[in-house]
């Protein structure tokens, strides 16, 4: 089984979404849209694979620092991740959209992506209506744009700000961020992300603290996340991690 992982800057890692897509078995693919040199200036081009000629059996798409909408800044190679996921869509490949994977996996599918009445920066809990796929949390969140659910799709979980879940067929799309650990927290820091949290109203550090209590129960509730996706989306029996694998689910 082969997966495809696409990242969108640097910065953003798979963390332990894509630690368990590889304990389940798949072989990763990892892309990087934006090379680290062109952070400030991501209006790249880039050359999308075809998901079905290349043989994938399963597409995540991680989240960016930029909106879907913003043309100016994130330039022509929008439009060829908008036809990648119709093209997996089309063939019922899996896609997991995250955060902006899945604002992009939303504007694919004839939804939109438009700013939130606020930020949401930190971890909070969601109203889920299918709590055995998607659990409260609380759940990772650093975004500024919500997404308007796909006609035809089924919104499955929410918070004040907006929709924060949705399904079309075999994708799904989820706006907080299960892939979050403590490198990529670091990393977001790091970069501009002290400035941008304290802009807001928030405490990097308190965030940090916060990140590393909650290291071990976030893990599980992606590895989680992961398994249900997977089994009830996806339609996918994965194969179970070996007993000795010491990432392996409780």
């Amino acid at each position: 089984m082969r997966a495809l992982v696409i990242r969108h800057d640097h910065l953003s890692l798979s963390g332990p979404v894509g630690d368990r897509i590889a304990q389940l078995g798949y072989e990763i693919d990892e892309l990087t849209v934006v090379p680290a040199e062109r952070y400030d200036r991501p209006g790249v081009e880039f050359d999308f694979p075809d998901p079905v000629g290349a043989g994938y059996d399963l597409i995540v798409l991680l989240g960016a620092p930029w909106s879907v909408y913003d043309r100016a800044s994130v330039g022509p190679w929008i439009d060829g991740e908008l036809e990648l996921l119709r093209t997996a869509h089309a063939a019922e490949l899996p896609v997991l959209g995250i955060c902006f994977g899945a604002q992009a996996l939303a504007t694919a599918l004839g939804g939109s992506v438009e700013a939130a009445p606020r930020h949401e920066i930190g971890w909070s809990a969601v109203e889920s209506d299918v709590p055995e796929l998607i659990g409260a949390g609380p759940w990772f969140q650093w975004h500024f744009d919500r997404f308007v659910v796909p006609p035809g799709a089924v919104e499955l979980a929410r918070s004040a700000v907006g929709p924060q879940a949705f399904r079309a067929g075999r994708a799904l799309g989820v706006q907080f961020h299960p892939e979050l650990d403590e490198k990529t927290l670091l990393q977001w820091l790091d970069s501009g992300g002290r400035r941008e949290a304290r802009a807001h109203g928030e405490d990097p550090d308190r965030l940090l603290a916060e990140t590393r209590t909650r290291l071990e129960e976030s893990r599980q509730r992606a590895y989680d996340l992961v398994d249900a996706f997977l089994e009830q989306i996806a339609g996918v029996v994965a194969a179970t991690p070996a007993a000795d694998d010491p990432g392996r689910a409780a």
